[in-house]
């Protein structure tokens, strides 16, 4: 099959690329960055250097495509972020469309059923919307959890200053998935033909913020580490002073809003709650041991 992947070489777009390789596949790599060409052309791949805001780009690099995979950039400009991942998202549909491709995995999240309440999740929302409305074209929505690998932005704060957390509580059970997880769904929905517009949850654990702390402390030699439910106002005013743009912190901020409601688990909940990943919270506790010795 000749399948086109964006994301570049991100967490999950890397193994997704390597396990379609392996699998004896023609991948094309959309890519923003040029110097990223070598690296992609050493795994087997073939770069296309442009931007998913160009359909006309992307129509080129969908053209003759077996199967498509689409994902949103953690970075779509300092202001105006939701609109831009709509906007995003139409870009796609319509090179979809002009380019004739029939199969496409959308890389989404929990919570992207809401319209509302639930932070930079709502781009992703309207992606989802958009997609709906492709005619001809079977499409399968990955929602995925929270990607464990952000917690190791925390480790600067765990380790200068031991505060470890988010604005809600450390009861509230929150899901989870390890990218490489999403990288092997994700390579199995391209391969097979799919069923229409579909929605598949992929999480890899389930865990309170309590639980992650009780592990993650003796594993990096602070035992005492607990999960500090922080207060919105401090916590946004924490990402201003890293630097993080005004829009993005409110957004982050409503995200964990969304948490203590919850909204952006509501879904998943509702719908049975599996969890079908493999990586396990345990398993995730050894990298974030690594990267902490690291830092």
């Amino acid at each position: 099959m000749k399948i086109t992947t964006t994301g570049s070489l991100g967490n999950v777009a890397k193994p997704l690329v390597q396990k379609l390789i392996a699998a004896g596949h023609e991948v094309t790599v959309i890519t923003t960055k040029a110097d990223r060409t070598s690296e992609i052309e050493a795994l087997g791949a073939r770069a296309a250097v442009g931007s998913i805001n160009d359909p006309v780009f992307l129509t080129e690099a969908f053209k003759n495509a077996d199967a498509v995979y689409t994902m949103m950039p953690p970075s779509m400009g300092a202001t105006n972020l939701i609109q831009n991942i709509a906007d995003a998202g139409r870009s796609y549909a319509q090179a979809i469309k002009t380019a004739g491709v029939t199969r496409v995995v959308l890389l989404s999240s929990i919570g992207a059923d809401a319209a509302e309440g639930t932070g930079p999740v709502q781009g992703v929302h309207h992606v989802e919307q958009t997609f709906g409305e492709l005619d001809g074209v079977n499409v399968t929505v990955l929602r995925s959890g929270f990607f464990f690998v952000n917690f190791f932005r925390d480790i600067p704060l765990i380790k200068h200053r031991s505060i470890f957390g988010n604005n809600y509580g450390g009861d509230i059970q929150l899901a989870f998935t390890h990218p490489e997880d999403i990288a092997s769904a994700a390579a199995n929905e391209l391969q097979v033909k799919g069923n229409g517009f579909e929605v598949k949850y992929i999480v890899s654990d389930i865990a309170t913020g309590d639980e992650i702390a009780t592990l993650f402390g003796p594993a990096i030699g602070k035992p005492e580490l607990v999960w500090t439910a922080i207060p919105d106002e401090q916590l946004k005013q924490g990402m201003l002073s890293a630097g993080l743009p005004p829009e993005l912190a409110g957004l982050i901020t409503e995200l964990g809003q969304g948490v203590r409601a919850g909204l952006i688990t509501k879904d998943f909940f509702k719908s049975g709650g599996e969890v079908n990943g493999k990586i396990k919270l345990q398993d995730f506790v050894e990298e974030f041991r690594e990267r902490y010795q690291q830092a």
